[in-house]
């Protein structure tokens, strides 16, 4: 049987430094859905043409856009990067530039030329859901992520919060403050 082998992480994407290159249809999915996420994520894109709505979000969130053609040097201090343009030799040079440098990078819709995926994510408050399908299905991951969205409370913040205020007052060792959790949340899951 295959298996989705990709290991979930979060990141700090404000710690980080991330080039976007390309500025059209994809760069804008790409810039958008990074932004959704992490809104205060420090972006720098690249690209010889930029369309007006990237560069209306880019203002908004004080993304630096350099008007020009890629060069590797646009990958110095950064810590990833995604690449979305249409010209096939530019993303292959971005990617073998990339991996000499040990960054990891994503080629939109060339999976293998992708270390990691940006799956779909639902967010409510402190609570956050990564979905992959492996790069097979992104409509799956979208009806999965709408599901989640529409059955997730929105006041599931303030158990999280709770929770956490709860967990400080918790004596003991690590494993009586999982069982102490435990107890008062396996009313989540019981029908």
């Amino acid at each position: 049987m295959e298996r989705n082998n990709l290991y979930p992480i979060f990141l700090k994407m404000h710690e980080l430094q991330v080039l976007i290159v390309g500025g059209g249809n994809v760069a804008l999915e790409k810039l958008t859905f990074l932004l959704k996420s992490s809104p205060t994520a420090n972006v720098t894109m690249v690209a010889p043409f930029f369309r007006e709505d990237v560069k209306t979000i880019a203002h908004a969130y004080d993304i630096t856009m350099y008007k020009l053609g890629y060069d590797e040097s646009f990958l110095c201090d950064k810590d990833l990067a995604i690449v979305a343009t249409d010209k096939l030799e530019v993303n292959h040079q971005v990617y073998k530039d990339a991996k000499r440098r040990n960054l990891l990078v994503n080629v939109a819709d060339t999976p293998e030329l992708c270390d990691f995926y940006l799956g779909g994510i639902v967010t409510k408050g402190h609570v956050k859901i990564a979905i992959s399908t492996n790069g097979k299905s992104p409509t799956t991951a979208k009806r999965l992520r709408q599901f989640f969205e529409a059955v997730i409370p929105e006041d599931i913040n303030q158990l999280v919060q709770n929770l956490n205020a709860y967990r400080k007052t918790i004596k003991g060792d690590f494993e009586d403050k999982v069982s102490a959790l435990n107890k008062i949340t396996e009313n989540l899951i019981q029908k």
